[in-house]
């Protein structure tokens, strides 16, 4: 059966590098990724489209990639739509035909849907199925169990604490793939060198999302090591996030730091208003949330996430590379992205902030506020 791909706003990167190992120094170095603890991302995309001994390479094999995306918002359609576009081009390098076309999903954020939809992938007998977002692997996760279909996932933020895999240097299954995870400690570090005065933060995100529980742990004990005090707000539709964001701003805060966490990400162009017009700063997970008009947005470059993940793809399709041994890739993380337009509303002086920001990333980018990246060009 033939699914009718749903209809995308196409998205331009925002030239960005991906990054999550530690605190990174001076600012100006790209990024890089590694499967694991070693080796990179072009070394996955080398093997892709280089020749390998029982390769299906030039065979003119159409293979059938299911695409199971977990709702739709910027830094998710980014993947998808950079996955897209480097599958095209390893279907020409490789003389092979990756039809992603007929079997794209989007689940809306909806747990039922998702089932549903990886249910029919599966019965459709696709070749592989790729997961985007963490809610989305695991419920493909659970309907690829007792058949031999793969998954490669896609911007998950913790795949061994998720159930995934066993390892990212050894996933030990059926399943692999790329890892958005985020170094919390680097944001927050962030947060003081632009104002070394705060004294309370608050957490914002959803506790429906298994993404968002380490990096908020992390985040509370990174604050209780420095004697910082935070408060807990969350929310799992837009009118919740909102009220939230409300309860924050009431309680006073001084700065906002948000996880990649998709609730979030979704409801961030109904609350960045209200945390701007209040004077506070939000530190979030993605460049996309800054995109969405939050101040900063650090991590990695989604774009080259969905390029890799394509390229895991054919490796595993055409080259026959096996999930169990084919290592996460995992970027380095150090890129600050700032919104300009939120900056200059908040009273900061961007040079300033950016000198600030200069010892704790490998880069920063300045964006305007969109709800997709190719509308802010």
């Amino acid at each position: 059966m033939k699914k009718k791909r749903q209809s995308l706003k196409k998205i331009a990167a925002v030239a960005m590098a991906f990054a999550m190992a530690g605190t990174l120094a001076a600012c100006g170095s790209g990024s890089s990724a590694s499967s694991s603890a070693s080796g990179n991302s072009s070394a996955v995309s080398s093997e892709a489209s280089g020749s390998a001994s029982g390769s299906a390479q030039g065979s003119g094999k159409t293979y059938k990639v299911g695409v199971v995306q977990y709702m739709d918002h910027a830094s998710l359609n980014q993947i998808n739509d950079s996955m897209d576009q480097e599958l095209d081009s390893l279907s020409k390098q490789m003389g092979v035909t990756f039809d992603y076309k007929d079997y794209y999903e989007n689940g809306q954020g909806d747990a039922s849907n998702l089932s549903q939809m990886a249910a029919e992938l599966v019965s459709d007998d696709v070749d592989i199925i790729v997961a985007i977002a963490t809610p989305a692997a695991q419920v493909v996760q659970s309907q690829i169990e007792g058949t031999d279909i793969p998954m490669v996932f896609s911007a998950v933020t913790d795949p061994v604490g998720a159930g995934l895999v066993e390892s990212g240097d050894a996933p030990g299954g059926n399943i692999t793939g790329t890892s958005d995870a985020l170094n919390t400690k680097a944001m927050i570090d962030l947060m003081l060198a632009q104002n070394p005065d705060t004294d309370y933060v608050g957490l914002l995100y959803s506790n429906s999302e298994d993404s968002s529980e380490e990096p908020i742990k992390e985040a509370k004990e990174y604050l209780d090591s420095k004697g910082i005090k935070y408060i807990e707000k969350t929310g799992t539709t837009t009118d919740e996030v909102s009220q939230a964001a409300d309860a924050l701003i009431a309680e006073g805060v001084d700065a906002v730091f948000t996880p990649t966490d998709n609730t979030i990400m979704s409801a961030e162009l109904s609350i960045y208003e209200k945390f701007t017009d209040a004077g506070i700063p939000q530190y979030c997970g993605a460049d996309s949330f800054a995109l969405n008009g939050a101040f900063c947005g650090y991590g990695v470059n989604y774009e080259d996430l969905g390029k890799s993940t394509a390229d895991m793809v054919a490796k595993i399709l055409a080259d026959g590379a096996d999930p169990a041994t084919t290592p996460v890739v995992t970027f380095d993380n150090g890129v600050a992205t700032i919104n300009t337009q939120t900056c200059e509303a908040l009273g900061y002086d961007l040079d300033e902030v950016e000198k600030a920001f200069q010892p704790y990333c490998s880069s920063i980018k300045e964006t305007t506020t969109a709800e997709n990246f190719s509308e802010s060009e």
